[in-house]
């Protein structure tokens, strides 16, 4: 079998992880999840994933300390 290389594609392109700001879980990238800024200060990216949003699971804003559900 051989492979073949398409121009613009790389096989090992690098990838940003995230994790939830709720369970600290690693989130794949096409997995479901939500950012948003922190609604209290605005300076952080509070990261949420698909579980988390449907349990309600509390998080922190590591900066002001708001807690949100």
């Amino acid at each position: 079998m051989a492979y073949v290389a398409s121009k613009g594609v790389s096989l090992t392109e690098p990838v940003t992880v995230k994790k939830c700001s709720s369970c600290n879980r690693l989130l794949m990238p096409k997995e479901k999840a939500v950012v948003f800024k922190c609604p209290n200060c605005g300076k952080v990216e509070i990261i949420r994933c698909n579980k988390c949003r449907k349990m309600s699971v509390p998080y922190v804003c590591p900066i002001c300390g708001f807690q949100g559900p």
